[in-house]
């Protein structure tokens, strides 16, 4: 069974910073691509970052300059440094990965909370 399993996520003062981490087992996956979305009360779930097998990384513009993920592939995990949090970066953060090839897959994590306030 596919898990990914999230932490890192919780209270911060604007200006602050949180690193989230997810680790993905229950099956080899081959080439994929690890990203991280969010989704804030209201609004659709977006794509926050995300990296492939290959580490050629890609950001929200919102983020950019602020944000940085990484990944281990031996381990399967990807990581999100997210530095000078800012109110609107709060939201539910969720980890995916998604296969590369045919069939594509989709995993998602189960979300981890990220509040920026005082």
């Amino acid at each position: 069974q596919v898990q990914l399993v999230e932490s890192g996520g919780g209270l911060v003062q604007p200006g602050g910073s949180l690193r989230l981490s997810c680790a993905a087992s229950g099956r080899s996956f081959g080439a994929n691509t690890m990203a991280w979305y969010r989704q804030a009360p209201g609004k659709a779930r977006e794509l926050v970052a995300a990296i492939t097998s290959g580490e050629i990384t890609s950001y929200a513009d919102s983020v950019k300059g602020r944000f940085t993920i990484s990944r281990d592939n031996a381990e399967n995990t990807v990581d999100l440094q997210m530095n000078s949090l800012k109110l609107d970066d709060t939201a539910v953060y969720y980890c995916n990965l998604r296969t590369v090839g045919v069939p594509t897959y989709d995993y998602w994590g189960q979300g981890t909370q990220v509040t920026v306030g005082s």
